[in-house]
Parts: structure tokens; sequence; C-alpha cells
């Protein structure tokens, strides 16, 4: 037992003087030390911030989807047909009315609230001052399903939807672009396509989705924009572009989905062959399609950044190769006088791996900082990817040994009458 305990302790001390030695060497040559370190530290620091910025936008896209409205579900108008370059997307044809809408919200047990909607593009006039934006028409239950609620005044109310009432609701944006606040905004006459609406109320801030600004809209009554100012009005009722559903909770969105697809397959007469005229999409496939995205978009960025950690680790390799060649005389001093294959081996390997080290752990200051930054200048609340951090250092310990072996196996095979003759 005592003689293994003075093996362990000869062990320890043999490889404390190997580490010192190792430190005196690279101290030896700071710049050159310093110069070495530099790829492994931008690769890091590249990798950390990399990783943030992948991580703050997809953060970001979820909090936009989410403002969208709880547990929604969006049935659009139009089909793809099968081939060719004339196939159709979602909302390419005026394929559901209103009475599809109100067919859903009567029907179907799973969903809590139903909001049709109608939209052009079109010019906002105020005096001398006017805005191209989205005038939408829909009924008083889209600040339930969107989660829109005002911020000033009130939203229209079903005797206006049922008077074609001549009142609009605006969103900040539009609050904006025609030089109102908030509450200056109440009671104002606007213009749209001619017809005077007076402003009832003001949207509360939401912020962009994708490249849709919530905000650059005024809500009209359904009854009023396909009377005054889209005027389409079929023979079957008021065509809309989307109806957007409410389910009564995530759980009940499947079976929500499901429902409002057979029940638009019996109004408008659809059987197999046939396609359906509609397309359903519910928020969560959004969050799970945008979070695909952002993870591809991660794992690019961070895979671009990880090529500096690569180029470090040749770096490190090439130094070492060039202090073994520097350094041969030493080598054959040290093996002259006792110094095993063994010693010289991990010398080298220690001092690639501290070069790694260093290397990685000013790479994560850096990289800290960088992201602290990206996230104040962006308004993220990301935070630190510390996942990043620890793989970030592990593969430097992986470069340390993996780059340093060659050159460490190099000077441990030199013969040592060949090194002591060397200049």
């Amino acid at each position: 037992m005592s003689g293994t305990r003075r093996r362990r302790e000869r062990g320890g001390a043999d490889l404390a003087e190997t580490i010192a030695l190792a430190w005196s060497s690279l101290l030896a040559n700071r710049m050159r030390s310093a110069l070495t370190m530099l790829g492994v530290i931008i690769g890091i620091g590249a990798v950390i911030s990399m990783v943030t910025i992948g991580r703050g936008a997809q953060l970001q896209t979820e909090n936009q989807l989410k403002s969208l409205g709880s547990n929604l579900i969006f049935v659009q108008s139009g089909v793809a047909a099968g081939g060719g370059p004339a196939s159709r997307g979602a909302g390419s044809a005026t394929t559901l009315i209103w009475e599809d809408a109100k067919a859903i919200a009567a029907s179907i047990p799973a969903v809590a609230d139903v909001a049709p909607n109608l939209s052009q593009r079109t010019q906002v006039v105020l005096a001398d001052r006017n805005t191209n934006t989205t005038v939408v028409g829909s009924t008083p239950a889209y600040v339930v399903v969107r989660d829109f609620l005002p911020l000033s005044g009130r939203f229209f109310n079903e005797a206006e939807l049922d008077q074609s009432a001549r009142v609009a609701v605006l969103g900040q944006t539009v609050v904006d672009s025609l030089g109102l606040t908030a509450s200056s905004a109440l009671d104002r006459t606007i213009r749209i396509r001619g017809e005077t609406f007076t402003v009832i109320g003001t949207l509360e801030f939401k912020g962009s989705t994708g490249f849709r600004d919530q905000d650059d809209q005024v809500l009209i009554p359904l009854t009023t924009m396909a009377s005054r100012i889209v005027g389409v009005n079929t023979t079957a009722g008021v065509s809309v572009e989307s109806i957007a559903v409410s389910a009564r909770s995530a759980a009940s969105m499947e079976a929500a989905d499901y429902q409002i697809t057979n029940l638009l397959r019996l109004r408008h007469r659809i059987v197999p062959p046939r396609e359906d005229d509609f397309v359903i999409r519910n928020q969560a496939d959004l969050v799970n399609a945008s979070n695909a995205v952002a993870n591809v978009f991660t794992a690019l960025l961070g895979g671009s950044a990880a090529i500096s950690l690569l180029v470090g680790g040749i770096g490190i390799m090439n130094i070492m190769l060039v202090s073994v060649t520097e350094r041969t005389r030493e080598i054959g001093i040290r093996r002259a006088i006792g110094a095993r294959c063994s010693d010289i081996l991990r010398q080298f390997l220690i001092e690639s791996t501290v070069l790694s080290l260093a290397g990685g752990l000013l790479g994560v200051l850096l990289g800290v900082v960088a992201s602290l930054a990206i996230n104040a200048a962006f308004g993220w609340s990301a935070g630190i990817a510390l996942d990043a951090v620890g793989w970030s250092l592990a593969f430097c310990l992986v470069i340390g040994v993996f780059f340093g072996a060659y050159p460490a196996n190099k000077a441990a095979q030199l013969d040592p009458m060949t090194a002591l003759r060397s200049d």
C-alpha cells in the first residue's frame, strides 16, 4: 500500500512539474501564445454570440406568434391545386362566406369564438394627412379571438355590425402615421375610399409578426367593409378571406381542427377526389414551423462559427510544431538527464491544451459580452447560451488534445543523441 501511495505522490509531483514547465514555456513567448489563442478566442466568442442570436430570434418569433391570440386556428379561402404553375395558394380564392363562420361558432363544441375577416390595402385620409394601410372588416369577436384589446375608446358592437355603421378602430401604426395619439384619435373623422368613418377606439400595441405589422391596420364592421369598401356580396352571403377561430383549450385544438374540416366539407359539398377549397392552419403548427426554421438557422450560425475553432486548432498545431523544432536541443537535454518519452509527450500536450483552454476562457468572456450587447440592442430576453458555453469549452479541450497530439508525439519520438547535436 505504501508503494502505491509513493507512486501516486511521485506521479502527482511529476504532473505538477510538467504543468509548471509548460506554463513557463508559454509565458516565455507571450506574443506568440496570444496570437495562437486568437483563433480560438474568436471562434468561441462567435459560437456563443451566434447561438444567442439564433435563440433570441426564435424566442422573438414565438412571442410574436403567441401575440396573435390564444389557441388559434386559421381557416383561409382557396386551395393549392395540384401541379402546374397556375396552382392557387391559401387565400388566393374567395371560397369562404360569413355563414361558414356562423356555422362553425354554432355547431362545433370545441370552438370558443369565431372572427371572420375581409381585408383590403387602401388609403386612409385625415385632413391633410394620409397613410396606406390595411382595412380589415370583422366582427366584435375579433378582440377576443385575437386577444387585441382597445388601448383607448372601445371596439364596435353587435348593433353597429348589424347597422353597417361607419365606425373605425385604429392600430397604433396608423395612429402615428396620421399624427394622432391614442386619446386625440377618438371622435376624429377619417375617410376610407371616399366614405367617412368616426374613430371610436385605438388598439393596443402588438408589434410585427414576420413581415406583417399587426398595428398597421384599421378595423371596421364586416358588413360595412363588404357593402361600402370592397363591394362584394355573393348570393350565398358575405365573402370573407379567412376565419380566425379560438379553440376552448390547447387540448381541444386537434378536435376543433377535425370538426371544422368536416363541417366545411359538408357545407361546400366536397367529396373525394375533389380537394378542399379551404386551408386550415393552427397556431401550434406555426410555432413548430418557426422553431424548425430557427433551429436550422441557429445550427448554421453555430456551425459557421465553429469553423473558426478548427482554424484556431490548426494554428495551435502549427505553433506547437514550430516550438518542437525550436526546442529540439532542450528536449535532448531533458531526455539525457532521465526524462521519459511520456514526460515529453505530456509536456507538449499540456502546452497545447493550456493554449486552447486559455483561448476558450477568453472567448467565453468575449461571447458573453457580445451576447449581452446583442440582447440589449434587439430588446431580447434570450440570455446567455450556457450550453453553448459548456460545449465550446469541452470542444476547446478536444482541440487542444487533438491538434497537440501530433507535435507532442513528434517531440517524444526524437532521438536524444540527434536532439543534442542540433543547434
